[in-house]
């Protein structure tokens, strides 16, 4: 598996393809579940993140992710990201890798740690990959997120040193 910047409007519709039907579910991500793709593409490719795609050993776009500051000025050193995998590549490593390559740039851009404002609890793999790769939960948001299905989720805010 190979991680690699992307490239809009290049990789658009292949990073469309992976994040569109994780908006449509609205179980990991508090973003309207009706936007457009155009809209989905400029909150994905906005000009503050620099934004990667995975691609498996035969070049197909299997997830993306972006990096970015946390928050401006005083809280520049730390960074924040979002991950998004293609369904059919789920359980394949996938976000393990991109992950890797993140904590690499990270380090190369000099960030100091990486938060993860808003990782829905109900999404027991993020939040067990991101405990297994040394985040830990360092607060809890009773209620925060309206779960299509479960109701409303409690949401954790999630820290990793670098």
């Amino acid at each position: 598996m190979r991680v690699r910047p992307a490239s809009f409007p290049d990789d658009a519709a292949a990073v469309a393809a992976i994040i569109i039907p994780v908006i449509r579910a609205g179980e990991t991500y508090a973003l309207d579940r009706d936007l457009t793709e155009a809209d989905a593409l400029a909150v994905w490719f906005a000009p503050d993140r620099e934004v990667f795609v995975a691609e498996d050993d035969d070049g197909a776009v299997v997830g993306t992710f972006f990096l970015r500051p946390n928050r401006p000025g005083g809280g520049s050193h730390v960074a924040n990201c979002g991950f998004m995998t293609a369904a059919h590549a789920t359980g394949r490593g996938v976000a393990r890798r991109m992950f890797e390559h993140a904590l690499e740039r990270a380090r190369e851009r000099g960030f100091r740690a990486i938060q993860y404002n808003f990782v829905v609890s109900a999404n027991e793999r993020a939040v067990k990959l991101w405990k297994s790769v040394g985040f830990d939960v360092v607060g809890r948001l009773p209620g925060a997120f309206a779960h299509p299905t479960l109701g409303f989720v409690d949401v954790l805010v999630m820290f990793r040193a670098i």
